[in-house]
């Protein structure tokens, strides 16, 4: 077992916290993790994954232990997410690495990925969208009522009561798991009461408005994987997932040449309580596509 770093560091004036395992000449893989979570949802893959690679988890702007300043102003869309991850990266001086991209952390590395397409080297992604056929319109109807110019208070209001609540938290990990008893329960209780933090539910709220901004692009990331086709890609899904459903899996076959597909019985946090399954198969995918040549 490799032991893992706790780190922070400044990017984009943010005091970013991120996790960190394996030797620093290694190949690198950058794990981006979803709402409500953090890099703590890796923190059983990161040692597993760092037998072989430098593996690197920060924590996104609103989540997590990455510090904010107040004179930052900062403003909480997934361009400003993307900004600082790049800015993380710059930091960091990570020139080509793979990415595990899932839920939240999908549009911010595909939003990089448009800037710096050179620099991603595979795509890992676990119930990470990037086509509507992932989102079942009746779940995410509280969200689209948000997705309008100046949004009623009470629909801001009702969002907020459906998606930022425990009985959410709850659903999101273990709705779609065979055995749910088992997903460790500090898991989610972290991340709820990271979102109870003050302010960080009009965070939440901000970013859930702006989240029609990611749709808007999905034509976009079609075509950086249609001009890609050398990039190979992993579908690792949580066949269970009822936020982001599987057809939203499926979907990469229309553009992406190099397409593994795994199926977990699982649901949306399909990591939990399946490390070791995904660390094998992410290092299946990375050799068999000799992601990391020498």
């Amino acid at each position: 077992m490799v032991a893992t770093k706790i780190s922070t560091i400044d990017a984009d004036g943010v005091q970013i916290f991120y996790r960190s395992a394996g030797p620093a000449t290694a190949p690198t893989i950058v794990l981006q993790h979803g709402f409500p979570s953090s890099s703590h949802m890796f923190r059983n893959l990161i040692p597993l994954l760092a037998t072989r690679y430098r593996v690197i988890a920060p924590d996104l702007p609103g989540f997590g232990f990455t510090q904010v300043p107040a004179d930052r102003n900062y403003k909480y869309t997934f361009a400003s997410l993307t900004q600082t991850f790049t800015a993380f990266v710059d930091a960091l001086k990570l020139t080509s690495f793979a990415v595990y991209i899932f839920d939240y952390g999908a549009p911010t590395a595909l939003r990089f990925a448009l800037q710096r397409p050179d620099s991603i080297a595979a795509i890992i992604s676990q119930n990470g969208n990037a086509y509507e056929d992932c989102i079942d319109k009746n779940v995410w109807a509280p969200f689209a009522k948000l997705w309008v110019n100046n949004p009623a208070q009470t629909d801001r209001d009702a969002a907020e009561d459906f998606a930022l609540g425990l009985p959410f938290t709850l659903f999101q990990y273990q709705d779609g798991s065979p055995h749910p008893q088992d997903i460790p329960p500090e898991a989610l209780y972290l991340d709820q009461a990271l979102l109870e933090r003050p302010g960080n539910k009009a965070t939440q709220l901000d970013l859930l408005t702006d989240y029609q901004t990611n749709i808007a692009l999905y034509p976009e990331f079609h075509e950086y994987f249609r001009s890609h086709p050398e990039l190979p890609v992993l579908t690792a899904w949580g066949k269970n997932d009822k936020i982001f459903i599987a057809p939203g899996a499926e979907a990469f076959k229309r553009d992406v040449k190099n397409l593994e597909t795994k199926w977990l019985d699982a649901g949306h946090f399909a990591l939990e309580t399946n490390e070791a399954q995904m660390a094998e198969g992410i290092f299946d995918f990375l050799e068999k596509y000799n992601v990391f040549k020498d």
